[in-house]
């Protein structure tokens, strides 16, 4: 029988990172090998996670065994030395944490040179199939001869600290990579004067305890086309997480994505 993967949590005590401990330690292929969060250091990382007990005690830094792979739901700050870290330890990097400046972000690609990493700023199934077909549509309709002016809006909970999220500007990219757009613009106030044909415009709503919801707007003369992902729980993030890390274990170095994962 084969033993479970071990998985290290970095960001064990926060919302995403709770939900990764719990459902890493219901799952009979993967074990919590390591809670790493300075924020609640020597606490149950069960507990935290609302499971009760589980034996793993939350440390600050990342223990001297190394993972089968480490799990990164945390902060921009931490990311880029912890990438930095599993790069030398050649431990597998699965990374969802967005909002790094572009030096960070180089660092953290910086880690594929030497050890399997798969950064995604959004890891569930749905958003990466939503992904998937507005690459298409955004194909088909680029040629159209009136244009077509491409919105993105987001809402996310009140505690989001990044604006726009992550997974909509990477819509934004997606469509950009289609369709030719050189400027991406967040909000209009003012007077902007006529949309330029050249623009992506995000739009960002914080409302609640919303988990995440993204619509890409393609607006035509006489018609529109919607594509809209809504998230109903974290767990969905989550999951597209621990199935990263069991395809990422024994990859050999290179920056995969979750098109790799789920086959699309």
């Amino acid at each position: 029988m084969t033993s479970p993967l071990k998985i290290a949590v970095y960001g064990a005590a926060g919302r995403m990172g709770q939900r990764i401990t719990a459902l890493t330690h219901a799952d009979p292929d993967l074990t919590v090998f390591a809670a790493i969060d300075a924020f609640a250091a020597g606490k149950d990382a069960g507990e935290v996670a609302g499971i009760g007990n589980i034996g793993v005690t939350i440390v600050s830094e990342m223990p001297d065994e190394n993972p089968d792979a480490v799990i990164d739901f945390s902060v921009p700050a931490a990311l880029a030395p912890l990438a930095q870290l599993c790069a030398e330890r050649k431990i597998p990097l699965i990374a969802a944490t967005t909002g790094l400046e572009e030096e960070q972000r180089q660092q953290v690609l910086k880690a594929a040179e030497s050890t399997a990493l798969l950064w995604a700023p959004n890891m569930s199934v749905a958003v990466n199939l939503t992904m998937k077909l507005v690459r298409e549509a955004a194909r088909a309709v680029k040629g159209l001869p009136d244009g077509v002016d491409v919105e993105v809006i987001e809402r996310h909970h009140r505690f989001k600290e990044d604006a726009p999220s992550g997974t909509a500007l990477r819509f934004g990219e997606i469509v950009a990579e289609e369709m030719g757009q050189t400027e991406h613009v967040h909000g209009r106030s003012g007077r902007p004067g006529q949309r330029p044909r050249n623009e992506i415009g995000y739009h960002a709503l914080r409302t609640g305890d919303n988990v995440g919801e993204h619509t890409i707007v393609f607006g035509m003369m006489g018609e529109t086309i919607d594509i809209t992902v809504r998230g109903h729980s974290r767990d969905s993030y989550a999951y597209g997480a621990l199935a990263a890390a069991k395809y990422l274990v024994g990859k050999p170095p290179g920056n995969y994505t979750m098109n790799d994962v789920l086959g699309f």
